[in-house]
């Protein structure tokens, strides 16, 4: 419980720092400042993710296709960095995947409405870009977007 925590902090923290050395930066936050912010958050969480899915994986046979990665992804990865399984994975069968978690440990402090919804994209970044380092350290080059409902 308290690792939970601490994390949550840390990435909290994180966040602030990148959007504060943006905005000390030049002063004011437009569009394209908190782009670029967004861009950061996910490059380091691409990194992360690559290093923790090598050492989940180390001991792991080959993984035969992309649902199998997926299915991977969604149970093993996804308990090990956020303590839960996705809620659902659905897929068209032609290469994209949706997993929804509907109670995401980094999103449900903010609020239960919807009153802070335009401030979730930079609390999603960095696990946007974990995941995606994750697929890529597996071989599946991706695009890792956040839908918000």
């Amino acid at each position: 419980m308290a690792d939970e925590t601490l994390f949550e902090f840390l990435h909290m923290e994180i966040v602030s720092h990148v959007y504060k050395e943006q905005q000390s930066s030049k002063g004011t936050m437009d569009n394209k400042d908190r782009a670029v912010c967004v861009s950061v958050l996910e490059g380091m969480g691409f990194r992360v993710g690559q290093g923790l899915i090598e050492r989940l994986t180390r001991d792991s046979p080959s993984f035969k296709d992309e649902l199998d990665i997926m299915k991977f992804i969604c149970k093993d990865f996804w308990t090990k960095v956020f303590r839960r399984q996705v809620d659902n994975l659905r897929t068209n069968h032609q290469g994209t995947y949706v997993l929804q978690d509907n109670k995401f440990n980094l999103l449900t402090q903010l609020s239960n409405g919807k009153q802070y919804l335009d401030q979730a994209p930079k609390y999603l970044a960095f696990s946007c870009g974990v995941v995606r380092g994750a697929l890529s350290n597996l071989g599946l080059e991706s695009v890792v977007i956040q839908k918000l409902p």
